[in-house]
C-alpha cells in the first residue's frame, strides 16, 4: 500500500472558488476549509484564467491579489441563433463505478442550453453485479441506454457513436461535471468556423481537497500540459495526406501562430473529458482505436489517437476555452501511482498503434526523436527535482506546491511498458472479436 511521500510537504486542502470578475470582488479569507485557493476568473459566465492565492486573515491580501486578473479582457463573440446550431449527440461512455458523480453529471446533461441535443449513456460493463445501480440511475431521465459488453473505453464511445443522430458527438466522463454553457459553445464554434472537423475545451479542477489532487493539478499545470485561456485553431503544416513534416501550428483568431509543435504534442489542446467532433469525420476515421484507452492493457491514448489522426489526414481541431468542464482528479496517492503509469504506458502505446496503422509515423518518429528526448528528458529532471512544473498558466506567492519525486517516477517506468501492453491489447480484442463472430456463426475478420 502506498503512503504520502515522507520527503515532500504535504498541502493543505486549497479551495477552488470561482470569481465573476465583472462583479465586486469577494471578501476572501483563510478559514476551516483552507487558506490557499485556487480562484477562477469568468466574465458573463466564460472562465479568463486562474490564479493561485494566498488566503490570509484580512481580506484585502486576496483583493490585491485578484485585481490583475480583473484586467483581463474576453474577446467578443456574436452570439449563434438555436436554428444554426447543429444537432449534438452527448455520449458518456461507463462502468458505473462512480455512481453519485454520473447522477450529478446526467443531471447537467439533461438540461443543457442548448436547442437540439440527445444524451447517450453507454453501459460498458462487461459483466452486470448482483445489485445494478443503472436502473434507478436512469428512471425518470431522457437518457438513451446503449449497452456495450466488449471491453475498453474506445468500444464503448464507439458504440455511442453508432447510436448517435447527431450532426456532432460529443464526449465527456462520468467524473467530471460540465458547464451549463459548455455544449452551446461547441456548438457556436463548428459554425463559427465550419472549416473545423474536431473543437476541444479547458478542462478545470472540481476540487482540490487532498493532497493527490493538489500534487496532480501541480503536476501538469492543467489537465495535460499548460492551460490557455485563448481560443486557437490547430492547422497541419503539411499538404493533407502528407504529413512528411508532421509539424502543426496553433493559429490565434487574427492569424497569428501562438505555438508551432509536432502533431504527437496535440495533448496540449485537448482530452477525451472535453472533445467534440463532426459525425462524418469518426466514422470516416473508422471509429476509436480498440487497441488503446481505458479498459484495455494499453491503458489511454485513444482520444490522442483520434485528435492525430484528423490532423494526419489535413483535418482541423478547434480549441475553445468557452467549452468548460471541471473534472474531480484522483483522490488518493494510490490511485494518482496507478494513473500517471497508465499515462506512461498509454503514450508509447499509442506510438506504436499509430506505426502500425502508417509506416510513415516511424520514419517521423525516428527524425523527431532526439528532440523529443531531449524535451522529455529537461520535464523529467525538473519534476524529481520536485520543483513545480514550468507548465503552470499563472503563478504567484501561493504557487509553492512541490512535487514528490515519485509521480515522476510512475510516469517514467510506463513508457518501457507501453509496447507489450499494446501488443497485449491487440491480441486480447482480435480474441474478444474472434468470440463475438462465432457466436454469430460468422468467420472472423482478417
Amino acid at each position: 500500500m502506498a503512503t504520502l511521500p515522507t520527503a515532500t510537504t504535504v498541502p493543505a486542502p486549497r479551495r477552488v472558488i470561482g470569481v465573476d470578475l465583472d462583479a465586486p470582488l469577494p471578501r476572501l479569507v483563510a478559514d476551516q476549509t483552507g487558506s490557499s485557493a485556487m480562484v477562477i476568473g469568468y466574465r458573463k459566465g466564460h472562465p479568463t484564467g486562474t490564479l493561485d492565492v494566498l488566503l490570509t486573515d484580512d481580506p484585502a491580501d486576496a483583493t490585491r491579489a485578484l485585481e490583475a486578473m480583473q484586467e483581463t479582457v474576453l474577446a467578443d463573440v456574436q452570439p449563434v441563433p438555436d436554428d444554426a446550431l447543429p444537432s449534438v449527440s452527448v455520449v458518456v461512455s461507463t462502468v458505473v463505478d462512480r455512481v453519485e458523480d454520473l447522477d450529478r453529471l446526467l443531471d447537467v446533461l439533461e438540461h443543457l442550453d442548448y436547442p437540439r441535443h440527445e444524451v447517450i449513456l453507454v453501459d460498458n460493463r462487461v459483466t452486470l453485479p448482483d445489485v445494478d445501480a443503472l436502473p434507478a440511475l436512469l428512471e425518470g431521465r431522457a437518457v438513451r441506454l446503449v449497452t456495450e459488453r466488449r471491453p475498453g473505453l474506445s468500444a464503448g464511445r464507439n458504440a455511442g457513436v453508432a447510436a448517435a443522430r447527431g450532426d456532432v458527438v460529443a464526449f465527456t466522463d462520468d467524473d467530471v461535471r460540465v458547464d451549463p454553457q459548455w455544449l452551446r459553445a461547441i456548438g457556436s464554434r463548428f459554425v463559427t468556423e465550419p472549416g473545423l472537423d474536431a473543437v476541444t475545451g479547458v478542462i478545470l479542477p472540481s476540487e482540490l481537497t487532498t493532497p493527490a489532487q493538489i500534487w496532480y493539478e501541480a503536476y501538469y499545470g492543467g489537465f495535460s500540459a499548460e492551460r490557455t485561456f485563448s481560443p486557437v485553431t490547430i492547422v497541419p503544416d503539411d499538404v493533407p495526406g502528407t504529413m512528411r513534416h508532421a509539424r502543426v501550428r496553433a493559429v490565434a483568431p487574427d492569424g497569428s501562430v501562438r505555438k508551432h509543435f509536432a502533431v504527437y504534442g496535440i495533448g496540449a489542446y485537448g482530452a477525451g473529458a472535453n472533445m467534440a467532433y463532426r459525425r462524418a469525420l469518426i466514422e470516416d476515421v473508422g471509429g476509436f482505436d480498440t487497441t488503446l484507452g481505458a479498459g484495455s492493457p494499453a491503458r489511454g491514448g485513444e482520444d490522442l489517437a483520434m485528435f492525430i489522426e484528423t490532423l494526419w489526414r489535413g483535418g482541423r481541431i478547434g480549441f475553445e476555452p468557452r467549452a468548460v468542464v471541471h473534472h474531480r482528479h484522483r483522490q488518493t496517492i494510490e490511485d494518482l501511482h496507478a494513473q500517471l503509469h497508465g499515462n506512461g504506458v498509454g503514450f508509447t502505446a499509442l506510438m506504436c498503434a499509430l506505426a502500425a496503422k502508417d509506416r510513415r509515423h516511424l520514419a517521423v518518429l525516428a527524425r523527431l526523436m532526439p528532440l523529443a528526448a531531449k524535451v522529455k528528458s529537461k520535464q523529467m529532471l525538473s519534476r524529481l527535482s520536485g520543483r513545480r512544473d514550468a507548465a503552470t498558466a499563472v503563478t504567484n506567492e501561493a504557487s509553492t506546491t512541490r512535487i514528490p519525486r515519485t509521480l515522476a517516477y510512475h510516469e517514467l517506468r510506463g513508457f518501457p511498458a507501453g509496447p507489450a501492453a499494446w501488443f497485449r491489447s491487440r491480441r486480447r480484442w482480435r480474441d474478444v472479436e474472434a468470440g463475438r463472430f462465432r457466436a454469430e456463426g460468422r468467420a472472423p475478420r482478417r
